[in-house]
């Protein structure tokens, strides 16, 4: 199973061509789209944010019931990337079985990430506020009556837009918590019973490398990391193949055989 990044979807060009190369190896792919993303707007009411951890353990559940194998085994991209390992801490209590975790460039500390964005290159901030606007703006045809979707421009910024929707739409009383609720940098993975492969790139545009360091300590979490790769790059060659991918599908079978790492 296969989890995308934040504003991306299961069509996104490195989702497909991740499940392609795993599927020449004889993977059986699903991939999962989250709440808002892809054509799933007018499923829910209510909008998707990053802390619905809930009713992604839920999709996994329902996928493992719907579709048994033996071996099960969890990919993600960026934000998916964070879901991916925080649905592994909650494997054992959400009563799913999971062989393998990789989490490529996943968003660690969501507060240091957003203060990245809103200080750095304007062209990845920008990218954001673009495609979350028009994510917003979808929904509000669907569910015209949802609070605060009308007007979007006069948000100008990622910082103004997440503190505006927080306290409407997440649960938390405002922007801070909200991220912070969804961080990997506190105990989150401390109490891990599943293997987690991190593979992190230090020239990474929007995930600082020092965060890395103040992941918890467990003996079911292995970090890879790279001196370049930027952000879900990993480019190994001209045809722009992913080496992230690569070492997935070694991750993967190696623990089909029964290694953690």
């Amino acid at each position: 199973m296969l989890i995308h990044g934040w504003e991306g979807s299961s069509e996104s060009v490195y989702m497909i061509s991740s499940a392609a190369r795993l599927y020449d190896r004889g993977f059986d792919i699903f991939r999962l789209n989250l709440r808002d993303h892809g054509p799933t707007h007018h499923l829910n009411p209510g909008l998707f944010h990053s802390c619905r951890i809930g009713e992604v353990v839920g999709a996994v559940k329902a996928i493992q019931e719907r579709f048994s194998r033996r071996r099960f085994f969890l990919g993600g991209f960026s934000l998916g990337g964070n879901f991916a390992l925080r649905v592994a801490a909650r494997a054992t209590e959400g009563n799913i079985s999971i062989d393998h975790v990789v989490a490529v460039s996943p968003v660690l500390n969501p507060l240091r990430t957003m203060a990245v964005l809103q200080n750095g290159p304007r062209i990845y901030h920008d990218y954001f506020m673009k495609k979350w606007r028009r994510s917003l703006e979808i929904k509000r045809r669907y569910f015209p009556e949802t609070e605060g979707l009308a007007n979007l421009s006069r948000l100008g910024t990622l910082w103004e837009m997440t503190a505006y929707f927080a306290p409407r739409h997440t649960g938390f009383p405002n922007a801070r918590a909200y991220l912070n609720g969804y961080t990997l940098v506190g105990d989150d993975l401390r109490g891990l019973a599943v293997c987690c492969h991190i593979i992190a790139s230090e020239d990474d545009p929007m995930i600082p490398v020092e965060d890395l360091h103040r992941l918890p300590s467990s003996n079911r979490l292995f970090i890879e990391r790279t001196r370049y790769g930027g952000h879900c790059g990993f480019f190994q060659n001209l045809s722009l193949d992913s080496w992230a991918v690569t070492r997935m599908i070694t991750i993967f079978t190696r623990s089909a055989e029964g290694q953690c790492f």
